[in-house]
């Protein structure tokens, strides 16, 4: 059997006045997941557990099936994993935005921007290194046996073998906070930890407003990445392989660090596919053909598109439902097209047969620019997947179902081996 998950990331939402009361997913075009979801099944999954926020972070360990509660140990961790950083088991790790601040009228001391106006990586590189050299200036004393380490684009990693322990800190992930005061978030609890990630955030504003990159961004008319956001801590964490578990062997395209650093932990390879990017102008039919190209080597491929969650962060419902609609056209449609070849082995039992599960992580609220923790709808088909009442992939629809799974980690083990007939792969 062949396996494939699309990820719309943060593709759920609630009603939009912009959009007749309707969703973007059930605003936008998308024949081919409706006509996947009516031939299938569609429910909902709680990829929240409770004590916990609607991060991508811990929202996909759930969909790929691992309990956030027994292996989540922060975010920035499985995005370090991503880069090849390898620190030591007493490390903690963080991540460092560089998000745009208001800095004069209304807008002065709001956070305006978690992805410091989609800055390019050739920038933020610039920034990084340079902000890096600030604070070793001004604050030697808190950057002893810490290191920066580039990403993509707005997002950076922050490694801290100091010995100070952050177990008490409590830290605000930025695009939770859109138009809000972004002093009142800063990182509080055991006061030296969270003293020095606070001091290192008010130490980089005055820098990365003055620097030259950032002038260059403001006389072109884009926002600045004027401040260092320092969030999402943790200590290295330890996955249990996903082909030993469920035996089948697996590949992730994304564009996104969190999504390759849980790749790699889970031991899935990463495919490189040119062009793709966090946002609209991403290379949608690009990664529809990569997507194909890998199932030839792969039991399971993930496909994960971050541009729907980007919309949301901006308010940007036109966007958010234009992303759908060129999922559903340039990855959906091509790719059932070619799962078809695989046969359907409910009628012939020489094919080798497919499934595909459709399925946001979250709920980003273009109201709100915020994630929320709602249960996703999902749709799912493919061989021995029907039933009896046709849905469509909303989120009514998927509350509607008969179908909700709760805890969210447990979607996995329905969606590969729920019904099929036959021996299961080695492994389980």
């Amino acid at each position: 059997m062949k396996y494939v998950i699309v990820i719309p990331d943060g593709g759920a939402d609630l009603p939009i006045d912009e959009l007749d009361g309707r969703t973007p997913f059930e605003a936008a075009a998308t024949p081919n997941l409706d006509a996947l979801a009516r031939a299938g099944r569609v429910g909902t999954c709680a990829t929240t557990p409770p004590g916990f926020g609607a991060g991508s972070d811990v929202c996909t360990m759930s969909l790929l099936g691992y309990d956030p509660k027994q292996y989540h140990t922060g975010r920035a961790p499985l995005e370090a994993a991503a880069l090849g950083i390898e620190p030591g088991d007493e490390a903690w790790i963080s991540r460092v935005n560089l998000v745009t601040v208001g800095t004069d009228g209304d807008d002065d001391g709001m956070m305006l921007d978690h992805a410091g106006g989609a800055i390019s990586d050739a920038e933020a590189r610039t920034l990084l290194a340079d902000l890096d050299k600030h604070w070793r200036r001004e604050a030697p004393e808190l950057m002893n046996a810490v290191s920066l380490h580039p990403g993509v684009s707005y997002r950076n990693i922050m490694v801290d073998a100091s010995g100070r322990a952050y177990e008490g800190v409590a830290t605000t992930p930025p695009h939770e906070i859109p138009n809000e005061p972004w002093r009142e978030h800063l990182p509080a609890g055991e006061v030296e930890a969270a003293g020095a990630l606070a001091r290192l955030i008010e130490l980089s504003g005055p820098f990365l407003a003055g620097h030259p990159i950032n002038q260059s961004r403001a006389q072109r008319g884009e926002r600045p990445a004027n401040l260092a956001w320092i969030w999402g801590q943790g200590t290295r964490p330890s996955l249990p392989n996903f082909e030993q578990r469920f035996g089948l062997r697996g590949a992730m395209l994304t564009s996104v660090d969190l999504l390759r650093g849980i790749a790699n932990l889970i031991g899935w390879d990463l495919i490189d596919c040119p062009g793709l990017t966090s946002y609209h102008d991403t290379d949608y039919a690009g990664q529809g053909a990569a997507t194909i190209a890998a199932l030839r080597d792969y039991d399971v491929v993930c496909c994960h598109v971050e541009a729907p969650d980007e919309a949301s962060h901006q308010a940007d419902h036109e966007t958010k439902v234009a992303s759908l609609e060129a999922i559903d056209r340039a990855i959906m449609g091509p790719l059932i097209a070619h799962l078809h070849e695989y046969g359907n082995p409910e009628v012939d039992p020489r094919a080798q047969g497919w499934r595909v599960l459709v399925m946001p992580d979250h709920y980003t609220l273009c109201e709100t620019r915020k994630h929320d923790a709602t249960p996703v709808p999902f749709a799912m088909g493919g061989a021995w997947v029907r039933s009896v009442v046709e849905h469509a992939l909303t989120e009514r629809d998927g509350a509607a179902s008969d179908v909700h799974i709760d805890p969210g980690h447990e979607l996995m083990e329905y969606f590969l081996f729920s019904g099929v007939k036959g021996p299961r792969p080695r492994g389980r």
